[in-house]
Parts: C-alpha cells; structure tokens; sequence
C-alpha cells in the first residue's frame, strides 16, 4: 500500500445498517472502487455513515488524509464547519448520479451550489465532484466551477465468466433490474423485452426488483408493468425482492440478458455486475463506458429489441464487456491517483 495517502470513502448509510444489500448502491460502488484501488496499492477504507457525528467519529478513528463523502446529503454549513476545521484533510462531495437525475431532487440541487460556493471559499482542501464525465462537464459549462471526476469502479476478480453458454431456446430470461423509477425506464425495458420474445417465438420471464417504494414511483411502476404483460400466455413477470449483493450476482448470472436503457445514468452496477457474469447488457448512451454496440437511444424499444436480438447470439459480448470494464477501471484510477496526489493549497 502507498503509505503517502490514506483515502476514507463514506457512502451515505441509506439503510442504516447493511451496505452490502444491493438496494444501497452507494455502499456497493465505494465498495468496489475500493477494491479496485486497493488492487492498485492505495491505501484506501470504506466507512458508511449515517450522520455528521457518525462522519466526524470515523474521521477521528481512521485519520484520513483524504476523505469522499458519497451523495449530496450533509448540510453545507455542517460540510463547511467540517472542511474549515480539518484543513489538513482533503475533502470531496462525490455527486452519485448524472444532472438530469437531480431535477426531482431540489434538495440535492440547492446542496449541490452551496457545496460549489464552499470549494471556491475553501483553503484549497475541498472539492466538488462526479462520477461521470458529463457531469463534470455540464458543472464546468454551467457555472464555469472547477469539478472533479471520481468515477465508479467496479472489482473484476478471477471469477469473471467472459463465454456464458448463450440462449438456444426455452424460456428466455431477461432482467431490467434496479430502482423502480420513471428516469430508469422500465417500462420501455418491459415493451422491449415482450418484443424480442414475440421475434424469437418463445417463452418469457421478465424479472424486476420489487420491495422499494422511491419515491412512491414502484407501487405505480410496477402496475404499469403487470398491465403490459397481463393476459399474456407466453410471457410473466417475475418480481425479485431485495438482496444482499452477492444473491444478486447469482440472480445476474441465470439471465441471458440485461435491459438498462435509463434516461440518466452515471454508471450503472447492474450492467457491471452483468458483465462479471458474463450477460450482456442493452444500455442507453448515457452509460459512458459500456461497449458502443450496446448502447442505444432509451426512447426506442424497437432498436431496444433489436440489439437485445443481436447481444443473445453474439459469442463476443462476454469479451467485448470485460474489455471495456477493464478500460474503464484503468482510466479512473489514473482520475482518482490525479486527485490523490493534487496538493492542498
């Protein structure tokens, strides 16, 4: 480990007691990117918490040189009383999602100016960032601010299946899981998953998550859902609840295909997680690091469907994810040892 640094990651503790379900996907991401930059021989601890004073005991226990708090949730004058006080640390807000996702969340947007105003006010030991480089991008374009970019990594072990046995008929099982949310689309997934099933001529099994109420948007999501696929006698909906994240794995790998195509997105674990276990994924082009041939416009269930078509019998998808994973991973921890090794001024 380089013993220069000592990076905290602290996720926002959403469910307060277990940031390995994967529902908490701040806890899963730090996690990950952690184990990626640890692979790289940087010091580096993930530290979930819950409130300021819970941030400040950690801090104290681990003494970090450098700490990332994960998702615009703490109080700016907290946040500036934290950043005034220790000017030895370096300090980051690590924003967990594009612009576009943020205009339900007025809350978010007003934290996210105040913490743009503390870095210019800063002594040179805060910074603004993003997990994505259009977001970087559209912060530097909007208010013409410095922004960092911190991207989500994701922790390719020995076990990554690259040729996954594809699908030669039988009951076709397609997953378009995450949040039930409008931005997430899964109702576009659904009509696009009926499509490629009605193409092929075979059964489906059209699996989502379900026990998440965001907003009070997944009661409704998920009628929408069922209306699509009701009095279909070839096709169900398989409702798949919550899990720790190694369940879910496991959930990935038995699907034959990953339907993702949100309206904003930052990363995306689901497609990550599709690729450790070898299932391609039809993303929207949002998703910055997917393979092109995945990617399609999120609105068009046609060519939706008509990728998903070429992804189940295509032998490279394995490869062509593991590639472009990988070459994400290799970029960000250059972005990330860039940050690391800035100086406080």
């Amino acid at each position: 480990m380089n013993p220069t640094f000592k990076l905290m990651l602290a996720p926002y503790n959403f469910s307060g007691h277990n940031q390995h379900v994967s529902h908490t996907g701040l806890g899963v991401s730090a996690m990950n990117t952690a184990k990626v930059l640890r692979a790289a021989g940087l010091n580096v601890v993930v530290r979930p918490v819950v409130n300021l004073a819970d941030l400040k005991q950690k801090i104290a226990n681990e003494n970090p040189s450098h700490v990332v708090i994960n998702a615009l949730w703490l109080s700016t004058n907290d946040l500036a009383g934290l950043v005034l006080l220790r000017t030895d640390i370096a300090f980051a807000v690590l924003i967990h999602s594009n612009l576009a996702f943020l205009q339900v969340e007025s809350k978010g947007i007003t934290l996210l100016r105040q913490a743009i105003d503390l870095e210019l006010g800063s002594v040179g030991n805060f910074s603004v960032a993003a997990n994505s480089r259009n977001a970087v991008r559209g912060l530097q374009d909007a208010y013409e601010c410095p922004a960092t970019y911190l991207p989500n990594l994701y922790y390719l072990d020995s076990t990554v299946r690259t040729q996954r046995p594809k699908w030669q008929g039988g009951t076709l099982r397609i997953g378009a899981f995450g949040a039930l949310r409008p931005l997430k689309n899964p109702t576009g997934s659904a009509f696009a998953a009926l499509a490629i099933a009605s193409n092929l001529g075979t059964d489906l099994e059209f699996h989502i998550n379900t026990g998440r109420n965001d907003g009070g948007w997944a009661d409704r999501l998920v009628a929408s859902v069922d209306a699509i696929f009701a009095g279909l006698p070839n096709a169900r909906v398989v409702k798949n609840s919550w899990s720790p994240w190694a369940d879910f794995r496991k959930l990935v790998r038995h699907m034959h295909l990953l339907l993702q195509p949100s309206f904003t997105e930052s990363f995306n674990v689901v497609t990550a997680d599709g690729v450790a276990e070898g299932v391609p994924s039809v993303v929207s082009d949002v998703i910055e690091w997917a393979p092109r041939p995945w990617r399609v416009p999120p609105d068009n269930t046609e060519e939706i469907a008509r990728v998903g078509r070429g992804l189940l019998s295509d032998s490279h998808t394995g490869v062509d994810g593991l590639a472009a994973l990988q070459q994400h991973d290799d970029l960000g921890v250059t972005a990330w040892t860039a940050w690391l090794n800035r100086k406080i001024v």
